[in-house]
């Protein structure tokens, strides 16, 4: 029989200059057995309510139950049993694997035989015993979640709080951590897993959907998805151009949501509505409409009154570059070495104008520093790199200045606002006068950034903070641009905005370079290139990719069953 462990009764949390409540009077309880999913997209009020649990913080009004205490005049009985992995890397990047076990169970009076025994047995859960002596900043992302993980395990802890531990993980990572965790619950240690990943939330048991403070759902992902039941379909057989064909469709009225998904389109219907016939958004002959399941992400969305709509207002405004098939990204023979460690071994590839090309591999494979070489940001130890026919090892500078670089790190400065930011990012591409504000101008207004100009920059919340870093990406009107991991983090609804607005850039003639940990992300590209332990393993399109994975008992599979089945299969021949 499961056992409440965590109940919260109409609990408010305010901030000073935030116009609306972190959290709106929300309840709810949590329970051993099972994984309770904590969802909702970027400044929904997940880590507040976290920190309210775990009696890191007071809420306003309402009431908190933790282990049957009050977590606030409490804290000290129930500390020792719960463990808190934080949303940002909470470990010491400048201490090794072992020292910060050892920094974490002296803070959490972990000592004498418990403290080794503890050791041991999370060493081998996390299997980190081999990494011991490695710095923490030096551990793929899916090795620093798992030591943070052993960190919050330390001692006996009956209740685990994990604060968006899939962010930036690769599927092979994250689904070994989800696998860690469920054995975690079999051993009855109750589980919170806070996530803006709807795909994680709908793994979970049960879930709390927040969104801007508020609860808008309570329940199984079965519960929350079968009000869709009979509203989602694939377009089957669409036929040439489905970035185009999905703009069409979700420009009409009885559309709600769309993405694509393979071969297929993905949309969602109003309640009683039917699908239109799909000539009427110029699909193949062949096309045709096929009932599917509802999953947690079409229901979320829908819960928000539906996607944004398909056409890109940055598109736009953005000057058409005539498709003349000419290759205008191009690495040959690529490698990297940082003393003994070949990050990038003999890479090559070759990205054709108006494509999109997916780099997509394992945390800590190679995909980063590929990128950062193909930018001009790092010089290669072997081998070129050429961007409009520019090779970036002469001719970095000239080369910049034909693109648009979106790090993975948020890059832009923290301590200046978001209207010195346009201005700073704007003049070093050499944008000035009359130009330069009609450009700002444009940016601000399609990216929603009015409300925030005079805001620093590090105030921000994630979604507006990577909005910001697009735009000023692309102050230049680049001919290339190159994406790492632009999604990473944020609501469903900003990354199909994103994505919206990618299309559309690409629709005009831009070619795009993008790295993802989302493989539904991955259907986008027209090519993708997988890397493993710094080589291309695998290069083709997305449909080519899922093919060359597919057996007698999996026919149709997911990119995820092909990213892990080809990572896996290269891993166990170099085995």
């Amino acid at each position: 029989m499961s056992e409440v462990v965590v109940s919260f009764r109409d609990v408010t949390k305010a901030f000073p200059r935030m116009e609306a409540p972190a959290l709106d009077a929300v309840s709810g309880e949590i329970r051993t057995g099972l994984i309770t999913g904590l969802a909702g997209p970027d400044g929904a009020g997940k880590t507040t309510l976290l920190r309210l649990i775990a009696g890191l913080m007071e809420a306003d009004a309402g009431t908190v139950r933790t282990l049957d205490f009050d977590p606030i005049a409490d804290a000290a009985r129930i500390r020792g049993e719960i463990g808190y992995m934080p949303q940002k890397f909470g470990l010491y990047e400048d201490l090794t694997v072992q020292e910060n076990l050892n920094l974490h169970a002296d803070l959490r009076q972990v000592v004498g035989e418990e403290r080794e025994d503890s050791f041991e047995r999370l060493l081998d859960f996390t299997d980190l015993r081999d990494f011991t002596g490695r710095l923490a900043g030096k551990l793929s992302g899916g090795m620093k979640q798992k030591l943070g993980l052993a960190c919050a395990l330390l001692g006996k802890p009956r209740l685990l709080l994990l604060d968006e531990p899939g962010v930036g993980v690769d599927p092979i990572s994250r689904r070994e951590l989800w696998r860690k965790v469920e054995e975690l619950v079999d051993r009855g240690i109750a589980v919170v897993w806070s996530t803006a990943y709807l795909d994680e939330a709908e793994l979970c048991g049960t879930t709390l959907v927040l969104n801007e403070g508020r609860k808008l759902f309570d329940g199984t992902p079965a519960e929350i998805a079968e009000p869709l039941r009979g509203r989602c379909y694939h377009l089957r057989q669409p036929g040439e151009g489905k970035r185009r064909l999905l703009t069409a469709a979700l420009l009409r009225s009885e559309v709600t949501d769309g993405t694509i998904q393979g071969h297929n389109l993905r949309l969602t219907f109003r309640s009683g509505v039917s699908p239109f016939p799909p000539g009427e958004i110029g699909a193949s002959d062949e096309a045709e409409w096929d009932p599917v399941k509802p999953r947690f992400e079409d229901a979320f969305i829908d819960m928000l009154g539906g996607g944004p709509p398909g056409e890109s207002p940055l598109a736009a405004q953005t000057r058409e570059i005539p498709l003349d098939g000419e290759t205008v990204i191009e690495a040959r023979g690529l490698t990297k070495k940082f003393g003994d460690f070949t990050a990038t071994d003999h890479v090559d590839f070759a990205v054709r104008r108006g494509e999109i090309f997916g780099l997509l591999g394992p945390n800590g494979a190679g995909k980063s520093t590929t990128f950062k070489m193909m930018c001009g940001l790092l010089v290669p130890t072997a081998g070129t790199a050429t961007v409009v026919g520019l090779d970036l090892r002469h001719s970095a500078g000239k080369a910049r200045q034909r693109l648009g670089y979106m790090a993975q790190k948020f890059s832009l400065y923290g301590n200046l606002t978001v209207s010195q930011n346009l201005a700073f990012f704007s003049g070093i591409y050499g944008i000035h006068g009359r130009a330069q504000r009609k450009r700002i101008g444009e940016m601000i207004e399609i990216f929603h950034l009015a409300p925030f100009l005079d805001s620093r920059t590090d105030s921000l919340s994630l979604g507006y903070k990577q909005r910001l870093a697009l735009a000023c990406s692309l102050m230049h009107e680049p001919d290339l641009l190159f994406l790492d991991e632009p999604t990473s983090g944020v609501d469903p609804v900003t990354r199909r905005e994103f994505w919206t607005h990618i299309n559309g850039l690409v629709e005009r003639g831009v070619t795009i370079m993008v790295t993802t940990h989302f493989m539904d992300e991955a259907e986008y590209c027209d090519r993708i290139g997988l890397v493993f332990r710094g080589r291309l393993i695998a290069n083709g399109t997305p449909d080519e990719l899922k093919q060359s994975a597919a057996t007698e008992s999996r026919p149709d599979p997911t990119m995820e069953d092909a990213f892990i089945a080809l990572v896996t299969g290269k891993e166990s021949e170099t085995a």
